[in-house]
């Protein structure tokens, strides 16, 4: 094939790319949450599915993938097609915990995903079964030290925001907790109401209601301000242990390969979407502050969280010993 040749089928290649990228969505898109039904991860990305649905024109179709701490929604991502036709939910366990506490992890955040857009910032929420006799962060610190070993907190699974911000809480407190992992948030929920787990960090969307109604007792919440969505709820910083300050985040991802116009796209849709006043309302309302920008701002946020909860999590296991 001669130069001139070439150059003709490169053009080529690039104006059908760029005609699909016009073109696209022209079908539904499926939407992996790698978490389940209920939990925070699901009720944000419906929220924002809606939106993304009216705003393109096609169906955003929700398909929950709880397990592993979202290893397995996580793989199934990774694993489909580069089209633009299926796309996800990617948590700050899926794209930075996973990678700091699983020795084999089947895939590589850097190298099997392409990241469209950051969505938010959010809080955890220290939370006790409602018949624990606690009623603050220092009243749990003191009892975990006379009491060493014996207090469970509930996760979603290591690597989770539920898990890192109990670690990081054992670390600046010098206490012990036995962690108790589940598949999904909902099944954490029901046992720190029974009783069989005595804490939880707990996303704050899917466990507000039940501190409102008395089920469980929220303590503080893990972010350095309170949450203008229980703002009577003091932080934890405040409540007894200076400095602490655990801040989730999550945004949305592709597998590699996925054309650059596609991802551009996408990441202009979401950014329009967030700026609605309505979809900020309903995301405040959950405790959680949308963010936006470009894919390049969402990279450089995973490189620096990755450093350090790798560091944080090396140091807590050392305070085991």
């Amino acid at each position: 094939m001669t130069a001139r040749h070439k150059l003709l089928v490169g053009l080529c290649a690039a104006v059908a790319v760029q005609t699909a990228a016009a073109a696209y969505p022209d079908r539904p898109i499926r939407f992996i949450v790698p978490a389940g039904p209920g939990s925070a991860p699901d009720i944000n990305m419906r929220m924002l599915a809606t939106e993304l649905s009216k705003q393109l024109g096609q169906q955003f179709v929700i398909d929950n993938r709880p397990g592993a701490s979202g290893i397995i929604g996580m793989e199934m991502i990774v694993r489909a097609p580069p089209d633009g036709y299926t796309i996800g939910y990617g948590t700050s366990a899926g794209l930075v915990g996973n990678r700091t506490v699983v020795a084999a992890l089947p895939y590589d955040p850097d190298k099997d995903l392409e990241l469209i857009a950051q969505l938010l910032f959010g809080a955890n929420l220290l939370a006790v079964t409602s018949s624990f006799p606690v009623k603050s962060v220092t009243e749990l610190i003191d009892y975990a030290k006379n009491n060493p070993g014996k207090l469970s907190y509930g996760s979603t699974g290591p690597g989770s925001s539920l898990h890192l911000s109990g670690e990081l809480f054992k670390l600046m407190t010098g206490t012990r907790f036995v962690h108790v992992s589940y598949k999904t948030s909902q099944q954490a929920d029901t046992d720190l109401i029974g009783g069989r787990v005595q804490l939880m960090f707990a996303n704050l969307a899917p466990i507000l209601p039940l501190v409102k109604a008395g089920r469980v007792r929220g303590l503080a919440v893990t972010s350095p301000k309170r949450s203008p969505a229980i703002p009577e709820m003091p932080t934890i910083s405040e409540a007894g242990v200076p400095g602490y300050e655990f801040i989730t985040f999550t945004g949305l991802v592709a597998p590699v390969g996925v054309p650059k116009a596609i991802i551009a796209k996408l990441n202009a849709e979401i950014n329009k979407a967030i700026a609605l006043p309505a979809l900020k309302e309903k995301f405040a309302a959950n405790g959680y502050e949308l963010v936006g920008g470009t894919a390049a701002q969402f990279a450089a946020l995973v490189k620096r969280e990755t450093g350090k909860w790798a560091d944080i999590l090396k140091r807590s296991a050392a305070n085991e010993n």
